[in-house]
């Protein structure tokens, strides 16, 4: 048996003192001034303090226009549709016109079903085979702006303060809006009368019942 080998786990036959003089370690210390060489490790590459700043050309300014939304080949002015999701899910509204930002403008009008002049997304539309006429309909007026929000600054306020003010924004409404939603009204109510049950058909809400196959229906 070997002088090194090991009796158990963890313990040898030759003692640390054997194996030093077997190895002959003792003679490679004696070599190197009665120490062991070390191995140089590489020299670190200074780094400099500061970059300097045209190693990074700056990004250029994206010169890509957005495309414009492209509006369903189903979906005219005039076409009725159904609104899918929001506030007036289920009911059916006139589309007067394609913003700049996309959004489909739309009106119930309000004096028929209650849903004012809005904007909504085609994807949460369904276009009908239904048409009125909204050539005498003016709604040159309307963009994305004309629904902008005021920026008001926040004022720290009491918890009774707050609930009587929330109220109060949900109903007041300005004047010159109330005006072109009566203007706009007066002009397609017009339309639609002239059209037999049309205006009937406008103030019902739509909705399925059991059995009904969305997908094999005619709108």
């Amino acid at each position: 048996m070997a002088p090194t080998s090991k009796l158990s786990q963890g313990i040898k036959r030759a003692s640390r003192s054997h194996a030093y003089h077997r190895r002959g370690l003792w003679a490679i210390k004696a070599k190197h001034g009665g120490s062991f060489p070390k191995a140089e490790k590489p020299a670190a590459a200074a780094e400099p303090k500061f970059y300097p700043a045209d190693d990074v050309k700056p990004r250029a300014p994206s010169t890509r226009k957005p495309k414009p939304t492209k509006l369903r080949s189903t979906i005219t002015p005039g076409t009725v549709l159904i609104l899918l999701a929001g506030r007036f899910m289920g009911k059916r509204v006139v589309f007067l016109k394609q913003l700049k930002s996309g959004l489909l403008l739309v009106t119930g009008p309000f004096k028929v079903n209650g849903v004012p002049i809005r904007r909504v997304n085609q994807t949460y539309v369904i276009a009908t085979s239904t048409k009125v006429d909204i050539s005498g309909v003016d709604v040159s007026k309307f963009d994305d702006k004309y629904f902008a929000r005021d920026k008001k600054k926040k004022v720290k306020k009491t918890e009774g303060e707050l609930f009587e003010t929330e109220k109060e924004a949900s109903k007041s409404l300005p004047d010159f809006k109330k005006d072109d939603q009566k203007a706009v009204d007066a002009a397609l109510i017009k339309a639609i009368e002239a059209i037999p049950d049309l205006k009937t058909y406008l103030s019902a809400r739509f909705s399925l019942r059991d059995g009904d196959k969305p997908h094999e229906m005619v709108f």
